[in-house]
């Protein structure tokens, strides 16, 4: 049996999908395939994103904003989109899921504190529906 694929979407690519991919890779390991990227990816990923996700133990300093291409949707089995409205190519057959999360960008720790604490209990959840 194929381990599924998830992508992770939001417009930066820099700070939200950052810390899904992150936290999906960390909690499911090798058994799922994990992407993420971005309509308009910036050029680097929020740094304070990193701090956030280095409180708990998760490195994503090397980590760098992928733009999104019709592929990686089309090898997807799952994409979740976190505020990139209508620029993600739909494809019959893959699910979609939209997580209304607020943007990290330009927020300080306290504020990221709970969108990052909010993203690892979605992604437990997903994780709990592919494995």
């Amino acid at each position: 049996m194929s381990r599924p694929t998830v992508l992770f979407v939001c417009v930066h690519n820099a700070g939200r999908s950052q810390m899904a991919a992150a936290w999906l890779q960390h909690l499911a390991g090798d058994r799922v395939e994990v992407l993420s990227a971005g309509s308009a990816p910036a050029a680097s990923v929020n740094p304070v994103a990193v701090e956030a996700m280095a409180e708990v133990g998760i490195d994503i300093a090397a980590a760098s904003p992928k733009v999104l291409t019709d592929d990686a949707v089309r090898v997807s089995d799952v994409v979740v989109t976190m505020g990139c409205g209508d620029a993600c190519p739909f494809f019959p057959g893959t699910r979609y899921e939209d997580w209304v999360l607020d943007d990290p960008a330009g927020q300080g720790i306290e504020a990221v504190r709970p969108i990052r604490d909010e993203i690892r209990r979605r992604v437990e959840e997903l994780v709990a529906s592919l494995v």
